[in-house]
Parts: C-alpha cells; structure tokens; sequence
C-alpha cells in the first residue's frame, strides 16, 4: 500500500501535522471552581473563613449632639452678652446706661434675698442649670436599641419602632392570634394580643416562646424583658 501523499510533504501546509488537519486533542483550560478562596501561592485551596467570634466588652448607648439645646443656649448667651457689652461701651463713651439695666441694678439693690421675685429667679435658674446638667451628662437617643457587638469597630443600634414592627409580625404568625400591639421599650417590650380561637393559654405560651426567640434573633446588647397579655375578642351584638 502506497503511503498518501501531501503536498508539500509531511510538515506542509496539508501535511498531518498540519493544525487544521490534526486529530490530537488540543488542551483544554477549565474554569476554576467556585466557592472556596484558591490560594496563589500553592495548588491547594484555602477554605472560607468562619464567623468572627463576639467581641467581648460592653456596648454603650449612642449619645445625641443635643444640637437644639445647645443652639438654644449659644443664642442666649451671645444676645445677653453683646447687649451688656453695648451698654457698658456706651457708658464707657459717656453715654447714659440703658433703662433696663438701672431699674434693674436698683430693684436687686433694694430687694432682700428672701423675697418672692428673687427666690423664683434663683429657682428658675437653677432649674435651667440642672436641665443643662442633664442633658451633658445622659446620652439622650432613647429610640436606640444598642445592639451587641460582634465585629470589631462595629456600633449598631435598631430602631424601637422598627424592633416593635418585628415582634408584631412574628406573633401574628401564632396560630389563634386575631390582632396584637407591641410597645417595646429599651427594658421592656408589652404584647397585647387578641385571641378569637383556641385556649388563652395556648396562645399565650406559643407566643411567648416565638416572641423570645424573635427578641434573641434581633441581637440586642440587653434584651428588654418580654411580658405578654392575651385576651378574647369581644363578641359583637
């Protein structure tokens, strides 16, 4: 048998080690498998990280800027300053002192410290200056929930309002419960549920367990104390 002939011979163009006439497998390059981070400093594959444990330490309440008060106060101060500042310039340039300031100098001059008007003035003040006191020394943002801190540089708070709207719809989900209302505070979260079949009691432990497990899952630094009423709807007519 006569060997086939190509034209211009075994390495030609139509030879068979030609690409388009070979019949060996060409390479293959698969994509790499999902999942798991490939390591580029080896063949082998780095498995995923787990979840960072809880940092341990104590998750303290946001604090409000009290930027009302505060430009409130800024106000007063700067409009009482800059008026007895104008007055005394003006005696200073021989001017006479404003009325305000002389019926005033003359009324604390000639009332004693145990009269009505000076006791109410020192009493209004007082009360003003421990207001103040107040506010610089509590954080304020009452509506804050702080939540536990499980990551590093993480502070996070959630709503009460939005914490009330999950434990709502979580007791909606027992069995028996007609309508509920939640009023969750920052250490106490009220149900009061409305039941129109099954027993009151039943109803009652369903929601009080599906209510602690929702109060867990929200992961609260301090989970507020749940306490839970269950009543029968009224009858109509």
């Amino acid at each position: 048998m006569s060997e086939p002939r190509y034209p211009g011979g075994p390495d030609g163009p139509d030879g068979p080690d030609d690409p388009e006439h070979s019949t060996r497998r060409l390479p293959v390059v698969a994509p790499e498998p999902l999942g798991p981070e490939r390591n580029a400093s080896s063949s082998t594959y780095r498995p995923v990280p787990a979840a960072e444990e809880p940092v341990r330490g104590r998750a303290g309440r946001f604090w409000s800027a009290r930027r009302v008060p505060a430009a409130l106060l800024a106000l007063v101060v700067l409009g009482a300053s800059g008026l007895f500042l104008y007055d005394v310039a003006a005696v200073r340039a021989d001017h006479p002192a404003m009325r305000w300031r002389r019926s005033l100098a003359d009324g604390l001059a000639e009332r004693s410290l145990d009269d009505v008007w000076v006791l109410t003035g020192a009493g209004i003040a007082a009360a003003l200056g421990l207001w103040l006191l107040l506010l610089a020394l509590t954080p304020g943002l009452r509506s804050l929930l702080t939540m536990s801190r499980r990551h590093g540089g993480v502070h996070a708070a959630l709503d009460r309002t939005a914490a009330a709207l999950v434990l709502r719809d979580r007791a909606q989900e027992v069995s028996g419960v007609q309508s509920v209302r939640v009023r969750s505070g920052r250490r106490k979260a009220a149900v009061r549920a409305v039941s129109h079949f099954r027993e009151l009691g039943e109803v009652r432990a369903d929601l009080e367990s599906a209510l602690t497990t929702a109060i867990a899952e929200l992961g609260l630094a301090k989970p507020p104390k749940l306490t839970v009423r269950v009543h029968r709807a009224a009858r109509k007519g």
